[in-house]
């Protein structure tokens, strides 16, 4: 606003009668109070200000350690406590991001912990799962990578998985678990330590070797590395301390809200399918629920060649409507008790 014009409006306020004045004032912070007071904008005191908000202050709290694995990660160093300080007020201030992390974990954090399980691989891996693709199957970097667990095209097929057309079972939770989990053995096999692991899940295992040796470090921690893979694995870290406690970073769910695993049956395919839509509704379902349900089927055709066997999921019709009575949280920590 032009200086002018500012001291007019200041001059023709003034030029008010006193008591028409303090009205008009007295009365604009009536109508504030009036709309802040019911959305507890204004908390009587300070005490009732930490008992009714979740995130009492900006910033989480730091641990002092955290472990990894089965590795106690010291955190007190001033480089790696600010490290993961970065990421924490990342998940806490990301909201859409970290609530669809902890929504999509109930669907598949139980079918990935069972394979992580059966595969000798710690539990803590399904956090780097997270960071990876947020959770979604379908997700895709603009490198190539795919799937829950980013895996590339190259690499997807030296672990066993088909990559194709009208197939890439990067997108298959289940198969694309197992082929994560042989490569994180084959890593392990390699630096024994579960961290380094972690960090050439990002940069290689060929890389993380050559830093390792030309660093003269033992843990990828330590290393100096390019951002994102510095990064890496203290987002991990702060996964994990978003998903003990999301309530800390003020995301208040109940179990109503999280996705649940939509129950199936499957049909066993051992011919080729010309027509995906026509399939569908031959089974009652819509081609979109199909592809939903089978995300690594990527075109509207199901070419099976060499005595090829799949299964394609078909969701159970009275199990596919939303019933926020049946919902459990995987975890009880992800969500608050309903009043």
């Amino acid at each position: 606003m032009p200086l002018s014009k500012g001291i007019i409006k200041r001059y023709d306020i003034m030029k008010q009668p006193i008591p028409t004045y303090i009205s008009t004032r007295w009365w604009n912070t009536l109508f504030l109070l009036a709309i802040l007071l019911p959305m507890g904008a204004l908390p009587a005191t300070a005490q009732d200000y930490n008992e009714t908000t979740a995130l009492t202050y900006s910033c989480q709290d730091i641990p002092k350690s955290i472990t990894f694995c089965g590795e106690n990660i010291d955190l007190t160093r001033f480089d790696r406590r600010e490290r993961i300080d970065r990421e924490l007020l990342a998940f806490t201030y990301m909201h859409s991001t970290s609530i669809q992390m902890i929504k999509r974990a109930n669907r598949y954090f139980p079918i990935v912990e069972s394979i992580l399980r059966e595969n000798g691989i710690p539990d803590d891996f399904k956090y780097l799962m997270s960071i990876e693709s947020n959770n979604n199957p379908l997700a895709r970097s603009g490198a190539g990578a795919a799937g829950l667990w980013q895996l590339m095209p190259g690499t997807a097929r030296d672990f066993g998985l088909e990559v194709g057309h009208s197939i890439d079972e990067r997108y298959h939770v289940e198969k694309a678990t197992q082929a994560a989990c042989k490569y994180l053995k084959q890593a392990y096999a390699r630096f024994g330590n579960w961290t380094s692991v972690a960090a050439s899940y990002n940069a290689g295992q060929g890389r993380i070797s050559r830093e390792l040796e030309r660093q003269y470090e033992e843990n990828a921690l330590d290393l100096q590395l390019v951002e994102e893979t510095a990064r890496y694995v203290y987002r991990i870290l702060a996964a994990k301390i978003m998903f003990a406690n999301p309530q800390k970073f003020g995301f208040r769910l109940r179990a109503c809200d999280l996705y649940p695993v939509i129950p199936y049956h499957e049909i066993k395919v051992e011919e080729s399918i010309e027509d995906l839509p026509r399939f569908a509704k031959g089974r009652g379902i819509t081609y979109a629920l199909l592809r939903n349900m089978n995300p690594w089927i990527r075109s509207n055709s199901l070419p099976v060649h060499r005595k090829q066997v799949y299964y394609i999921r078909i969701p159970d019709k009275e199990e596919m409507h939303y019933n926020p009575r049946v919902i459990i949280a995987h975890d009880p920590n992800w969500v608050v008790k309903e009043k």
